[in-house]
């Protein structure tokens, strides 16, 4: 199955007004746990990419167990995967789509830009 184009980015302020929004955002951090540890945007879900199939896959009770939160469902308008510079991102919101979401999204600018733009 060919990734559909609404595979889409999202901005900084897209992100930025979905956070400040709060209500059903799933922010998922791809990244690897030593970048992890080094910051993160604030509320983000660790998975690492690797992980992602494997995650978005599961039931939802045991999802919920895993990683303390709701599974989404798989139209929600509010999952959206980062990585460092967007790379990872873009591949865990493809294998996303893959498995039905799909309205996943894509912050491109990655924790690099959301680290430049939010410390200022």
């Amino acid at each position: 199955m060919a990734v559909s184009a609404n595979t889409c980015d999202i901005s900084y302020e897209d992100l930025r007004a979905l956070l400040d929004k709060g209500q059903n955002l799933l922010l998922v951090d791809v990244r690897t746990q030593e970048e992890v540890d080094k910051g993160r945007i604030p509320g983000s879900l660790h998975i690492p990419v690797n992980a992602v199939e494997e995650a978005f896959s599961m039931d939802p009770e045991a999802f919920r167990t895993k990683y303390g939160v709701a599974k989404p469902p798989l139209d929600t308008s509010e999952l959206v995967f980062h990585c460092q510079m967007g790379k990872r991102g873009s591949a865990a919101t493809s294998t996303a789509v893959g498995l039905g979401y799909v309205n996943a999204r894509n912050y491109a600018g990655g924790y690099k830009q959301w680290s430049e733009k939010a410390g200022r």
